[in-house]
């Protein structure tokens, strides 16, 4: 006998995947419309970029940095050291465009725990500009990507970011990162935005200077293990606001293996249980495995349990099409692949506490409150 109650629940997680769908439809119309004037102008800003190592799409994806249509900007590259690879590809893009103010600063101290914050450190202290907005090396920055970054500040805000989506996947394991990264992860972080609850995405932070260092600077962003995270918990301690760009950037993935899948996946994982615990416990509701099982469980028949499905990844696959993500057969077969693995990379999560960020072990640094102290004085 077909349990009415439980169907009824399947259809409320069903109706909220639609939801969150539609909140993302209507920001693309946003997006095709050009970058509003923010309500603090067009300031002079750093765009400060961390490299370390290379990887294949660098070379475009580095010199997005020059091609910006934004009026008033500098560039500041961070390499750990003057031996990195991206350093020579740095400064030949640098004389390609001598019109654009860069500099590359090589040379890192351990002061927060987190690598990418400690090579950031120097480039956050030799910036020249009041804004300063830091990318991810592998972010392909399109030409209005300042310009749709300044025009999202609002009042009460206290930093913009944006989610990245998974461009041109190679192969099986890429597609299924895209999936995590597009029509999941995406979907949610800018459908959140939209009902004004928005969380940091580290590939995109851009910050007042001078608000950032009263709170504490860039050391306060190591109190977690990754610096999004506390990111949004700093702006909210502020009284202010994260927001979201309309849509996302395009970060290139290329060819991936199921490991390489798996480990970023896990890590990203383990840090929104590191930072935020209460909304992690309610992870497993996300993906359609448990309104599948609530229909099992309700007895439902295979035409209702199919016509849901249907419904569940055609929305998908429609904001995926027009988004402009990878949406062929391929890259909708594996969605149902993606949401059988997110409750055992949720369980997976509580195996360990720490996370590895190219090859380094990272916990929660011990010393942050006397970091932020000096970072203050």
């Amino acid at each position: 006998m077909l349990d009415e109650t439980l169907v009824v629940i399947a259809g409320l997680f069903l109706l909220a995947h639609a939801v969150t769908v539609g909140l993302c439809l209507r920001r693309i119309r946003v997006a095709a419309e050009p970058a509003p004037v923010s309500v603090i102008g067009q300031p002079r800003l750093t765009l400060l970029r961390p490299v370390c190592g290379l990887d294949p799409y660098d070379p475009e994806t580095l010199e997005s940095s020059f091609l910006q249509d934004y009026p008033d900007y500098e560039i500041i590259f961070c390499a750990p050291s003057e031996d990195d690879p991206a350093v020579a590809l740095l400064r030949g893009l640098a004389a390609r465009y001598p019109h654009v103010p860069a500099r590359i600063l090589t040379g890192q101290v351990p002061r927060t725990g987190n690598p990418k914050l400690d090579n950031l450190w120097k480039g956050w202290a030799a910036a020249d500009a009041e804004w300063v907005c830091m990318a991810d090396a592998n972010l392909l920055l399109p030409r209005d990507y300042l310009a749709r970054v300044v025009g999202s500040w609002r009042e009460g805000t206290g930093l913009v970011s944006s989610p990245a989506w998974g461009s041109v996947p190679e192969g099986f394991a890429a597609r299924l990162e895209a999936a995590f990264m597009n029509s999941n992860q995406a979907r949610l972080l800018l459908a959140g935005d939209s009902l004004d609850m928005g969380f940091t995405q580290g590939k995109t932070m851009f910050w007042n200077r001078a608000m950032l260092n009263t709170a504490g600077g860039l050391a306060v962003l190591g109190e977690r293990l990754a610096e999004d995270v506390t990111a949004t918990q700093v702006v909210r301690r502020l009284g202010l606001k994260v927001r979201l760009t309309p849509m996302p950037f395009a970060q290139p993935l290329g060819r991936r293996d199921l490991q390489q899948v798996w480990n970023r996946q896990l890590r990203w994982s383990r840090v929104r249980r590191d930072g935020f615990a209460g909304l992690f416990l309610l992870e497993p509701a996300n993906g359609a495995v448990l309104p599948l099982l609530l229909l099992l469980l309700a007895g439902a028949g295979l035409p209702l349990i199919l016509t849901a499905l249907a419904i569940w990844y055609a929305a998908e696959w429609l904001l995926m099409r027009r988004a402009g993500w990878r949406a062929g057969w391929r890259d909708l077969a594996v969605l149902p692949l993606r949401d059988l693995a997110l409750p055992v990379l949720w369980a997976a999560t509580f195996l360990r506490k720490g996370i590895t960020w190219r090859g380094k072990a990272m916990e929660p640094p011990a010393t942050t409150t006397a970091i932020v102290e000096e970072a203050r004085t």
